[in-house]
């Protein structure tokens, strides 16, 4: 059963310095996050895929119409087509054809995972108060981040979240590695599971509260 979770936040400048202090409340869940959490993300991971892996069957194989050899008196085996699948070359019997690995999720419980995981991960996350990007330029736009976000850890993953999509900020960092940029209303519970820090602005923590918690 879903409840509402306060959680206490301090927003930093972007300059690392300490602002306000804000309270949001987020729909959690205690004892089944772990199950609704894994949903969600086979759900997510089962959609990526393409699911275009082919074989042919027997009848799809080029070739095999004549009967390789008379059926007795030859002293080999009986065998009716080259395409059959105890021959090297032959038709596979029960290979992949493509199809659909989607599964369905109601779209509550999908909110409800997203905001549990961003409640039991809120520990990785960091509040600011707005990013900004005028130019497009990667070494200012690292330099800008380095107080609030851990840039001496090169191999840790990294997400940044907005409340709207920035284009000047996406393409400064998008050659950053382990960086990701998204905004509010696109985040998923794959992004929010992988990275090891969550940078996050105020207007954008209170849209997630807005759509995912309503």
């Amino acid at each position: 059963m879903a409840v509402k979770q306060e959680i206490k936040y301090k927003v930093r400048k972007i300059d690392g310095t300490d602002g306000i202090e804000g309270t949001i409340s987020l729909n959690s869940v205690g004892d089944g996050a772990r199950y609704l959490v894994h949903r969600a993300f086979v759900a997510q991971s089962n959609k990526r895929r393409q699911g275009n892996a082919c074989t042919k069957t027997r009848s799809e194989v080029r070739g095999g119409g004549k009967k390789p050899w008379k059926q007795k008196g030859t002293g080999n085996a009986r065998s009716g087509s080259s395409n059959s699948p105890l021959w090297a070359g032959g038709g596979v019997s029960f290979g992949p054809k493509p199809r659909s690995y989607e599964q369905k999720i109601n779209v509550k419980e999908r909110r409800l995972a997203i905001t549990t995981a961003l409640h039991h991960n809120f520990s990785k996350v960091t509040v600011v108060e707005d990013i900004t990007q005028n130019t497009i330029n990667t070494k200012e736009t690292l330099a800008t981040l380095s107080p609030v976000l851990n840039l001496s850890e090169p191999k840790q993953k990294k997400l940044i979240i907005t409340d709207k999509y920035d284009k000047k900020l996406a393409l400064s960092i998008r050659n950053v590695k382990n960086i990701k940029l998204t905004s509010a209303n696109a985040i998923n519970i794959i992004d929010l599971l992988e990275p090891d820090q969550i940078l996050v602005t105020e207007n954008a923590l209170k849209q997630i509260c807005e759509v995912y918690s309503e």
